[in-house]
């Protein structure tokens, strides 16, 4: 019998999130774990290196929390709207609290050094740095000489988050996790992580699994914790069950912008409220009738007997 992983969020951030932890939350524009990210933050986890392609909001506002010391990175921003100015406030120093430690990549350098760590490589060569600054600012991108010519590539060092924590649509309660949609880099950080986290929409029996084994990116034999949490990756989206939140995204630019405003907004939205429930309640039925997808039907496969 497959031995339950299933948590709450509050054990799940509580056991396996630590503090100095390296921690990635990852999903490209779509399932992100905006309610793994408030429960760090409720939890005042310290001294945490945050690692994403895209920082994005959610690290935005964990950062405005004070829990990271440290932002590993490709690209950062409000997508199509704007900067975040809670990561831009403690890079540049503004506030009281020591500036924030950056070290940036090009996007396919993050995936290329989430690869090493998968694979156990002690680095990943790639070709996209050459006539950038990016090796100049960065000193751990470095360039090397092939072993088989004379050519010189780059390469940059595996990236082994302590832990990763991936959005997906279900899960079972062994872990075994599908996902359908826009994919990220999520299946390589978890692989290259010490500890996982899945959070999902809703529970399925493993059944469900193995009917549609396509789905499934990551494996139950990696995962530690399973957290049901519907809603949780909102503001961002999830393929079939709410869109992404445009209108938080454009809320979110006066926001950021202000100090003040920014910690108002962690505390009714963060502090003040218990659980990720209790966020979703907030929102209300309007809000999240407004985000829910009208149908979009694919074709069926039957996987025992092609024709």
């Amino acid at each position: 019998m497959t031995t339950s992983r299933v948590a709450t969020m509050r054990d799940a951030i509580a056991d396996l999130v630590r503090d100095g932890d390296t921690v990635a939350i990852e999903g490209f524009t779509h399932l992100i774990s905006f309610a793994a990210g408030h429960e760090i933050t409720r939890q005042r986890k310290r001294d945490l290196t945050l690692a994403r392609l895209t920082p994005d909001l959610i690290y935005d506002q964990m950062i405005a929390g004070g829990v990271a010391s440290k932002l590993v990175f490709s690209w950062l921003g409000n997508p199509g709207v704007g900067g975040l100015g809670a990561i831009r406030r403690r890079i540049e120093g503004e506030l009281p609290a020591e500036p924030l430690e950056i070290e940036e990549y090009s996007h396919f350098g993050m995936v290329a050094r989430y690869t090493a760590g998968a694979m156990n490589l002690p680095f990943f060569p790639l070709r996209s740095y050459f006539e950038t600054d990016l090796p100049v600012a960065n000193p751990r991108i470095r360039p090397v000489q092939s072993p088989y010519g004379e050519e010189t590539i780059y390469a940059v060092p595996p990236l082994k988050p302590n832990v990763a924590i991936v959005h997906a649509q279900r899960a079972s309660a062994g872990g075994d996790t599908q996902v359908w949609g826009l994919l990220g880099c999520q299946k390589e950080a978890a692989f290259a992580a010490d500890r996982v986290i899945v959070v999902v929409e809703e529970l399925v029996d493993e059944a469900v699994i193995r009917a549609d084994p396509n789905r499934t990116i990551i494996p139950g034999l990696i995962v530690d914790a399973v957290v049901v949490e519907p809603w949780g990756a909102h503001p961002s989206y999830v393929q079939g069950a709410y869109d992404r939140d445009n209108r938080f995204y454009l809320d979110w630019d006066p926001i950021t912008r202000d100090e003040e405003a920014i910690q108002a907004w962690l505390r009714e939205w963060v502090y003040d409220v218990a659980d990720r429930a209790a966020y979703v309640e907030k929102l209300g039925p309007q809000r999240l009738a407004s985000l829910k997808p009208g149908p979009a039907p694919s074709g069926s496969v039957d996987y025992g007997a092609y024709r």
